[in-house]
């Protein structure tokens, strides 16, 4: 029987479907997360062989003994994961010190961590980036800025999401971030005019694709968590050829295997000096792991599937037993609770149930980038998709 270790199984919130499925398949789950066994969902409990109490799972040598403990008990460990941003760095230290081969260890974890460094690989893919500069003073910040021109991007290059992302328009900008910044080592890039458009996927121990998916985010991730905008996204009904020839190559240059990811694009707007012509495809990020919040359980509608049993079949079969069904655009918004909506949840609700298949809260934790409350809906058409954001955006305000 394969041991797996599950870090943080109890969130994100949804989570414990992939310790279920992997429990469905024969795999012995073993969990470590800092929350109390009494407080894991009875469906959570119900998948796990064993779970660890740490205190904090940012206590690196706590964890540790869990995983030396489940070895002791157990045996050998043959998978490590949390699926998750976060513990990206935490799990390959514990995958080379217990020598787990599944998953990325400390000697690959550059590549997919820091932004600077992905640049290379996605220059191996065939792919352009914005040109960039790792900020040390105000100087060389200045510089570079004069060199591309405003407004240019800074973010950590070691960072999770948008947390710490800024779009700087003058030098005013740049002399308020240099003096506010943390002691993070940041990145500044030249502002791409293009939307975001990613390459979701499951991909097995040959680095072929189980399953596909992907996004676009019309506003910037960035501008919702700084402005407290609302939370736009959609899952496409089908990824155009350009994004799925991207994804693939980017997986190639990457050396991904046996890995759920989330790889981000730029596609351009219009023409651009040095970047490319309006519809081009250029990189962005890789990220190692689902896309965040309940993009999981929207890859489910949007393709009548289950991503966490494709997932938990590449782990124990690495291949796909599941399938999918008819495809749709899967549309997500967030809203504020402090804005007056023309239409209220009532309204909402009345006009667009048929086509809802979330609704709810959003938890605090997760509500800086997805808003308060989320309004998830199942369409056909593109055009339907565009008039349920009109009507779901509208308010009173001018």
């Amino acid at each position: 029987m394969k041991n797996f270790v599950f870090i943080s199984p109890n969130f994100p919130m949804t989570y414990w479907k992939f310790c279920r499925e992997l429990c469905n398949n024969g795999i012995r789950v073993l969990g470590i997360g800092d929350s109390p066994y009494d407080d894991l969902m009875q469906e959570l409990k119900d998948s796990l062989h064993e779970y660890y109490k740490v205190s904090s799972l940012e206590n690196y040598d706590e964890v540790f003994r869990a995983v030396a403990f489940f070895t002791f008990k157990y045996g050998k460990i043959d998978w490590l994961e949390s699926n998750n941003e976060y513990w990206l760095m935490q799990d390959a230290a514990l995958r080379t010190e217990f020598n787990i081969t599944t998953g990325p260890k400390n000697d690959d974890i550059d590549k997919i961590k820091y932004k600077s460094v992905m640049k290379k690989y996605y220059a191996k893919a065939g792919l352009p980036t914005a040109r960039y500069h790792l900020v040390e003073s105000l100087e060389d910040a200045l510089d570079f800025a004069h060199m591309v021109g405003y407004p240019v991007v800074v973010k950590p290059d070691n960072g999770v999401g948008a947390n710490n992302t800024f779009k700087l328009t003058c030098d005013g900008d740049v002399e308020w971030f240099i003096r506010e910044k943390d002691e993070a080592v940041y990145i500044m890039e030249e502002f791409v005019k293009g939307y975001v458009q990613t390459y979701d996927a499951i991909i097995g121990s040959q680095g072929q694709p189980l399953f596909e998916s992907g996004n676009i985010t019309p506003n910037s991730l960035m501008d919702i968590v700084n402005d407290n905008g609302d939370c736009i996204y959609f899952l496409v009904k089908d990824l155009p050829e350009n994004i799925l020839d991207a994804g693939h190559r980017t997986v190639e240059a990457f050396g991904v295997k046996s890995r759920f990811v989330h790889l981000e694009f730029f596609v351009l707007y219009e023409d651009q000096e040095g970047l490319g012509k309006k519809g081009d495809v250029l990189g962005l990020e890789v990220n190692m792991r689902p896309s965040g919040g309940y993009t999981p359980d929207m890859y489910n509608y949007s393709q009548e599937t289950d991503v966490y049993k494709i997932w938990a079949d590449m782990v124990a079969f690495d291949w796909n037993t599941k399938g999918t069904g008819n495809h749709h655009y899967c549309a997500y918004y967030g809203r504020r609770d402090f804005r007056r909506y023309k239409l209220d949840d009532y309204e909402v609700m009345m006009k667009y149930g048929d086509k809802m298949v979330m609704h709810g809260r959003i938890p605090e934790a997760l509500s800086g980038a997805m808003a308060n409350q989320m309004y998830v809906a199942n369409f056909d058409t593109e055009a339907e998709m565009m008039q349920y954001y009109q009507d779901i955006s509208a308010t009173y305000e001018t």
